[in-house]
């Protein structure tokens, strides 16, 4: 089948013949075309906006993500903190129950509110509603109960410690004379403002120094409790003796100590053995007396 056109101008006139189906096909092949460079140029804006909002979502659940991790690892360093002082404070309820039972078996009382190492008598049903994980909340009241058995312990301690020197020890808890009292020993550094064998600067020194030869007897100048047998910065090897009425007396830089925590001690008794630990630049004995726990001069109780 074909059709015939027919054109002219102001000279000659022209005749065509084209195929109706070639023109049919062609003008279909032009629509397809037309539809298919649309569609591609549609799917292509379409798939690359898809992927844009992907990537802003991802960017962002990625910023939440960080977030959280970041407020997780804020609040499990803040858990951590809180556990290591619960720590410490079980610690220290720890070592005023040992010293407290060693206290307590001294004065032969182990009974009623002087038994350190039992549990107390306390008790309660089980509230079902409560939860159990341990949080934030948890550890903190956790602590707020610890504190208040310290200071439980503390004040038990202290009654304690009334009773025994009240009792055994009231009489001997006078401090007088020295702490080293063998032929050989000499009072090297006394209490005051001297320059610092270390650092040649002016400082002040809070006790009196007895120098001798290295193994001498260091004896405690009254009766009491030990309350620190170990090493402390500063004093090397140190023992402490509660006096009672606020009076303590301390002896530092030992070689060997031969009294521990809790320990009722006589005046008189060798208590340590002379040394050089600690910062020291020889064997002697730093020797303080407290008065409400802060250093007073020495001097009046040596020459008591």
């Amino acid at each position: 089948m074909s059709v015939t056109v027919t054109y002219s101008n102001s000279k000659h006139t022209y005749s065509k013949l084209f195929n109706l189906y070639l023109l049919i096909f062609a003008f279909i092949a032009v629509i397809a075309l037309s539809i298919a460079s649309s569609w591609f140029l549609y799917s292509n804006y379409s798939s690359q906006a898809i992927q844009l909002k992907i990537a802003k979502a991802q960017q962002k659940y990625q910023q939440q993500a960080e977030q959280v991790l970041s407020l997780r690892q804020e609040t499990d360093l803040k858990i951590a903190v809180f556990a290591s002082k619960v720590g410490m404070l079980q610690a220290e309820v720890n070592r005023l129950s040992l010293l407290s039972d060693e206290l307590a078996k001294n004065a032969n009382l182990t009974r009623g509110e002087f038994d350190f190492i039992g549990k107390a008598a306390i008790g309660g049903p089980i509230d079902a509603d409560s939860s159990y994980a341990v949080d934030l909340q948890t550890l903190l009241e956790e602590m707020d109960l610890l504190s208040l058995e310290v200071n439980n312990r503390t004040h038990q301690l202290s009654l304690l410690e009334t009773m025994l020197l009240n009792h055994n020890i009231t009489d001997e808890a006078v401090l007088s004379g020295r702490p080293v009292i063998q032929r050989g020993s000499w009072l090297s550094s006394p209490y005051g403002v001297r320059k610092d064998p270390f650092t040649g600067r002016a400082t002040m020194h809070k006790g009196i120094d007895f120098a001798g030869d290295n193994g001498m007897d260091i004896i405690a100048t009254g009766a009491g409790v030990v309350t620190w047998s170990g090493k402390r910065s500063g004093y090397g090897l140190l023992i402490e003796i509660n006096h009672g009425n606020g009076l303590s007396s301390r002896y530092g830089h030992s070689k060997e100590l031969l009294v521990t925590e809790g320990d009722v001690v006589g005046k008189g008794q060798t208590i340590a053995i002379m040394g050089s630990s600690g910062r020291s630049t020889g064997p002697h004995v730093h020797y303080e007396v407290l008065k409400s726990g802060r250093q007073v001069d020495p001097k009046r109780y040596v020459y008591r």
